[in-house]
């Protein structure tokens, strides 16, 4: 028997204790030493009456056996000493009372053991002075009374056999010492061998008590924990007893089984258990399966147990939980059957609930991550079996995060929601649409082998989800970008096609979105060489592979060079030269754009802190640094250890940094602003253009993207438009424009006539290397900056 099953605190049966874990001088290695101890000392307080009166009629006899040969008055304060003892040590034990419902101190433990020493002292001191007023008689006399005495305590305290040795050992050594001096080694030895006997035996008195109370504990809390069990079901009303004959027919119905089905005990008596639970199948004869599960095991007079069984009863369907055993009468026969039964209907209801969010997304509805999982691997398993082909596609939303962003995810939530009816409108028997997470779907087509069928099914849901979305008085437009695979061509496990339609998906929204891509096999190699770029761009900067080229920015009249734009470039050890539009993605994408963009600052300023004043630097920064809470200090950092004055410093960016977090975003420019440095938007007119970006931050110059250039000395009557209206724009705030992208010397004419305060291209200077920018700047006169 283990009782520690129940209570941890406390050793296991058969009790195997060390000495010292027994009398409490070490921490047992199973339960707990307060626990344990409190075991032991909780009961002592009942002897404590016993105890007084044994030690003070011990002490009247000795006290009588040498009057006349020690003074009255000394006898009388050796007892008063007994008696002070005995009287301290029932003192303590009746605080230990209650002990055994908290745990014992070490404190109390060793006042316990100090106590049982203090009653003992005054009997040993009898036995050390005593004989030396009385003869041989008197001494052994007074060794057969402490002997008693010693016994008794290894009875009365062997619960606790601590105080039990002090007291025993004490007043044991007291008339082994005596004895020796006295010249008696006889009775030396006899003393020696009583105490060790005594003490032996209240050890292992001690050790059976123990184990009884640990037992007693033990049939205590699981005599508890059954009643507790028992209550527990009488007063569950979900539980019921019932009772049928031979012929199925119900007999002595309980109370708890005629409530349940919501009729009179009486009316229920001897009417067929089947046709009770039934309900309208009685009569339709369209039983559910659990029903005929039932009857036969009634028919085959067989055991069940935990059957789930789909009963109608009160009007309503309900789920009942029945166990049922053959009964049988005093001859053998069998007599009908006898069991539990109870209502489980919210537990199954429950696990259905559950069952549902474990496979479908409460937002959308649609089947989640799990079942689309479950879905493809079963049309892999369909496609090999009969010799066919399914298809996974990725569908990943094009301009969702801005809208998230901007409009906040309450709006974002319902267009996620009309997304997926859309979805869901798409579908026939052959498609399953699911939700990945976030902004991702799914479709599994379970038979793809109709020539066509992936390609018309992308481009309707790409169709479809461009169209617009009305939410909360928002016109919303949005797209979609998908990616597929073909199982089993591009793979024939879930985690392959699941893999390589993701790679097709990045591949469509590397075009621009809106698009869709079938995977080949050449992604997975773009894959890897993706990989080991963002694995070596890692440690371009501590290997010293980043470098800078700066192209000039002149004067649109005068054609003096005004700034440079800083630009990096990568020199791999590994790749060789990496192409900006190569690299840049990939560092914004795992956000090592920001220690690539502060080494870019710093680069920049220190190199720019060389050139004429007041030529100035304009460095690209990306939404990814402005969000770093440190912005406007690392900023600080780069001039003051450059030297560089803040007013030439330009810092350009798009206006795709107000979309993600526009308040962070303006907050960063206008601690840059304070500094001195001047703002710049870039590419303005190609992303989410909004005059309230220009409200909210007072840019100093707005730069014409080169593809409204290159419209515009094409004669496109559009992009003429647009840079006319954004001169003027920029005219009537206050900032200059910079036409990026010029070519050649009509270019430059026309951008002048268009009113354009800067130029910026290959016609006044492609990227060049540090020195050579420093001698342009250095040059400082007019002419085209590259001549």
């Amino acid at each position: 028997m283990v009782v520690t099953d129940s209570n941890p605190d406390l050793p296991q049966l058969p009790l195997e204790l060390s000495l010292g874990e027994l009398i409490g001088l070490r921490e047992p290695a199973q339960g707990n030493w307060a626990r344990v101890r409190a075991l032991q000392y909780s009961s002592l307080h009942k002897l404590a009456l016993a105890r007084g009166v044994t030690h003070a009629m011990t002490a009247i006899i000795s006290v009588g056996m040498y009057v006349g040969n020690i003074p009255l008055a000394l006898l009388a304060a050796w007892a008063a000493l007994v008696m002070t003892g005995q009287w301290n040590a029932s003192r303590i034990d009746r605080r230990l009372k209650n002990v055994d419902r908290r745990s014992m101190t070490r404190g109390e433990f060793n006042r316990h053991a100090l106590a049982c020493a203090g009653a003992a002292a005054p009997w040993a001191l009898a036995l050390l002075a005593f004989p030396f007023f009385g003869g041989p008689a008197d001494h052994i006399a007074l060794w057969c009374v402490v002997s008693i005495l010693l016994a008794g305590s290894a009875l009365a305290h062997s619960q606790a056999p601590m105080s039990m040795l002090a007291f025993s050992g004490l007043c044991g050594i007291a008339g082994i010492t005596s004895f020796a001096l006295q010249r008696e080694p006889t009775f030396a030895v006899i003393a020696f061998a009583f105490t060790v006997i005594a003490c032996s035996g209240g050890l292992n008195v001690a050790r059976t008590f123990l184990a009884s109370r640990i037992a007693e504990v033990g049939v205590v809390e699981k005599s508890e924990v059954v009643s507790l069990l028992l209550r527990e079901f009488e007063e569950n009303e979900a539980d019921w007893l019932w009772q049928i004959d031979t012929n199925r027919l119900v007999r002595s119905a309980s109370p708890r089984f005629a409530y349940a089905l919501g009729r009179p005990a009486t009316e229920i008596e001897g009417t067929s258990l089947i046709k009770l639970i039934a309900g309208s199948a009685w009569d339709s004869g369209k039983f559910p399966p659990s029903l005929h599960d039932l009857a036969e095991r009634l028919k085959r007079r067989e055991n069940f147990s935990n059957l789930l069984v789909h009963v109608e009863v009160g009007g309503g369907s309900r789920w009942w939980e029945l166990s049922g055993t053959p009964i049988r009468d005093e001859k053998g026969e069998f007599a009908g059957f006898r069991g539990v039964g109870s209502d489980v209907t919210e537990q199954r209801e429950s696990s259905e609930k559950i069952a549902y969010l474990a496979r479908y997304d409460t937002l959308t509805g649609l089947p989640n991550r799990l079942m689309v999982t479950e879905s493809l691997k079963e049309a892999l398993k369909y496609s090999e079996q009969w010799r066919t082909r399914c298809a996974f596609l990725m569908i990943d939303l094009d301009r969702f995060k801005q809208v998230n962003d901007s409009l906040g995810h309450q709006i974002g939530d319902q267009l996620l929601a009309q997304v997926s009816k859309r979805l869901q409108a798409l579908a026939g028997d052959n498609e399953l649409c699911g939700r990945l997470g976030g902004d991702e779907f799914a479709v599994v087509i379970r038979d793809a082998s109709q020539r066509g069928i992936v390609e018309r099914f992308a481009r309707s849901v790409i169709d479809s989800l461009s169209q617009p979305y009305r939410i909360d008085n928002h016109n919303l437009y949005i797209g979609a970008s998908v990616g597929s695979a073909i199982g089993s061509r591009d793979g024939d496990t879930v985690e392959m096609l699941m893999r390589n339609a993701d790679l097709a998906l990045y591949r469509a929204k590397d075009e621009g979105g809106g698009e869709h891509c079938k995977f080949e096999p050449t992604l997975h190699a773009e894959a890897e060489e993706r990989r080991q770029l963002e694995s070596a761009l890692r440690f371009a900067t501590d290997k010293g592979e980043l470098l800078l080229n700066f192209q000039p920015v002149v004067d649109a009249i005068s054609e003096q060079v005004v700034s440079f734009e800083a630009l990096v470039r990568w020199q791999s050890e590994e790749h060789g030269f990496v192409r900006p539009d190569k690299f840049i993605p990939v560092a914004e994408e795992t956000r090592l754009i920001v220690p690539i963009g502060e080494w870019v600052m710093r680069e920049a300023c220190r190199q720019a802190v060389a050139w004429p004043d007041p030529i100035k630097v304009a460095v690209n920064v990306s939404g990814e640094q402005l969000l770093e809470p440190g912005f406007a200090s690392m900023v600080v950092r780069a001039l003051t250890d450059s030297g560089l004055p803040a007013n030439r410093l330009e810092v350009e960016v798009t206006e795709s940094i107000f979309v993600r977090d526009a308040q962070i975003a303006r907050q960063s420019l206008e601690e840059v602003m304070a500094l001195g440095c001047t703002i710049a938007l870039d590419d303005f007119g190609t992303g989410y253009s909004s005059l309230g970006y220009l409200r909210a931050i007072r840019f100093s110059t707005i730069k014409v993207d080169r593809s409204f250039v290159q419209g515009a000395a094409q004669k496109s009557p559009e992009s003429l438009a647009i840079v006319n209206a954004v001169v003027a724009m920029a005219s009537a705030l206050g900032m200059a424009t910079t036409a990026e992208g010029v070519e050649d010397a009509a270019q430059a004419a026309m951008i002048r006539e268009l009113g354009c305060t800067k130029i910026q291209g290959y016609y006044f200077g492609r990227p060049m290397p540090a020195a050579e920018a420093l001698e342009i700047a250095r040059r400082g006169v007019g002419g085209r900056a590259a001549a």
